[in-house]
């Protein structure tokens, strides 16, 4: 179900008229505020990003060398404790740590005496890695030359997120250290599992304290590395849901095959798990894959005009083959064109398998009939879908086909988001590419996942989404990258980045 904005609350009208008195009473309080939020010195701030930049890319460099596993338990008090002194470092004057079922979250507050007040979302875990498979070592913040991009930091986390969280953290110095007024106040909520899905951020935003302090703010953003070099930059108004799980098939739970693995030979006449968990995946998905075909799974709603025509804009300007190259695909799912694939994209949910792991899977054979087999399975959700009853209707769909002994087990996931483009936080955004000259673009959904939905929808119902120039790629992958500099005069570099994210909080202000 689409989730609206604050701004769009049923109490808004009645409020109109006691809010821009309190904005008035704001203004006439503190008028040399007021002003420094309109107009800051940006060349003072500018040259302050300067001067901190070599300090900056160190202090990245120690962030990215403290890998905060989720899915490995590995570092996650220390990246809680790391991520909270940073906060502190740049201006948060209430920090602590606060702790889940899970792993522990770091919530914030910065008061700058300001009329407005701005969330954040930050993430302090990324995604496992395998060292063998980089050309750089993963941990140690490399930088090289890429001729065809510019300077990289290699890393993981570079991109994904702690490269544009440093530049957004660098901008908070910067401000206060050219000895500027502080535009907005902030109120920081970061978690350490958001690559696991986020089982436990309701337990970090609901908390009364955390919840209080976001109930006053206009929105919610993340940093985000939003530019590249094929395409103009462009804002989402939204990103889908998801729901990460395992499906397992074992001799254990089934009653038949092994309880332990034995030899191939003896499949002539026992059952093998394996097999019965590929016919079971095979009844969620059509022939080819690509279409869900689970019983009574949530229906997606229709593309909406504007978001088609959205998308029609967007797909003017950028580069359908360049995009091809970058994914390493040579077609679309049914040699779709341009247009009706990204309409697709952004509008039909996903059953995906991300690995299937059953027996022996190193070098050369080993003639078995394993006794489990499990499947990775992400499914994508899109705003009008809740994760709930996508669950639910999984399991349901598995116990009717003859597959009730298949276990269920789900680590995470939550419920797509969606963000009115006339929210502050889109506005803002905008505001800052159209003064640097840029045409920016809307796009209606991200196709990726993030837990915006802790913000969007109720008791909160605030408007949240992304902002920040800069470019990186290779998330999840080996070889994970931030541009330091670029050599595409369309792209910024990191201290670029950084000022981007100086812009949008007096844009927000403003």
């Amino acid at each position: 179900m689409y989730r609206s904005p604050r701004s769009s609350t049923p109490h808004r009208h009645q409020s109109r008229l006691a809010s821009a008195l309190a904005l008035l009473a704001c203004a006439v309080a503190l008028p040399d505020a007021a002003v420094a939020a309109e107009s800051p010195d940006r060349a003072a701030i500018r040259a302050q990003i300067d001067a901190r930049h070599d300090a900056s890319i160190e202090e990245l460099r120690d962030w990215i060398a403290l890998p905060s596993i989720a899915a490995e338990n590995r570092n996650m008090r220390e990246g809680a404790e790391h991520m909270a002194m940073l906060a502190r470092g740049a201006g948060f004057q209430h920090v602590e740590i606060l702790d889940t079922d899970g792993h522990p979250g770091v919530f914030a507050t910065l008061d700058a005496g300001a009329p407005k007040t701005l969330g954040l979302y930050f993430m302090y875990d990324v995604k496992q890695f395998d060292a063998a498979e980089w050309t750089a070592p993963p941990l140690e913040g490399r930088i090289i030359d890429r001729p065809e991009v510019g300077k990289v930091m290699i890393g993981r986390g570079a991109v994904n997120q702690k490269g544009p969280e440093m530049q957004f953290l660098q901008a908070l110095h910067a401000i206060r250290d050219a000895g500027q007024t502080m535009p907005v106040n902030l109120v920081l909520i970061a978690e350490g599992e958001e690559e696991i899905g986020s089982p436990h951020i309701r337990q970090l935003v609901y908390r009364p304290k955390v919840q209080a302090a976001l109930e006053k703010t206009v929105g919610v953003f993340m940093p985000f590395s939003m530019q590249s070099p094929d395409s103009p930059p462009s804002i989402h108004l939204g990103a889908k849901g998801v729901v990460e799980l395992e499906l397992i098939a074992s001799g254990e739970r089934w009653g038949r095959g092994p309880r332990k693995d034995v030899h191939s030979s003896l499949k002539a006449m026992v059952d093998a798990p394996a097999w019965r968990l590929i016919k079971a995946l095979d009844t969620l998905v059509s022939e080819d894959g690509n279409a869900i075909t689970i019983d009574d799974y949530p229906v997606a709603p229709p593309l909406s005009d504007e978001h088609r025509a959205m998308i029609a804009k967007a797909n003017a300007r950028s580069d359908e083959a360049g995009l091809k190259k970058a994914l390493g695909v040579d077609h679309w799912i049914d040699d779709l064109p341009w247009q009706q694939a990204q309409e697709r994209l952004v509008s039909q949910p996903t059953v995906n398998i991300e690995g299937l792991v059953g027996g022996y899977t190193g070098p050369g054979g080993k003639t078995v009939l394993p006794h489990q087999a499990v499947a990775k399975i992400d499914m994508r959700l899109v705003p009008g879908q809740q994760f709930d009853d996508a669950v639910a209707a999984l399991k349901k769909h598995l116990a009717k086909r003859g597959y009730g002994d298949i276990e269920v087990k789900v680590s995470g996931g939550y419920n797509p988001t969606q963000t009115r483009a006339d929210s502050a936080i889109i506005q803002a955004g905008l505001t800052v590419l159209r003064e640097r000259g840029e045409d920016p673009l809307l796009w209606p959904l991200l196709a990726g996942s993030y837990p915006g939905f802790v913000f969007t929808d109720p008791p909160l119902s605030l408007a949240s989404g992304h902002f920040g120039l800069g470019d990186g790629g290779g998330a999840h992958a080996p070889d994970e990258f931030l541009v330091i500099e670029s050599v595409n005069p369309k792209v910024e570099g990191y201290d670029g980045a950084v000022m981007s994210y100086v812009d949008y909080l007096y844009a927000i202000a403003r």
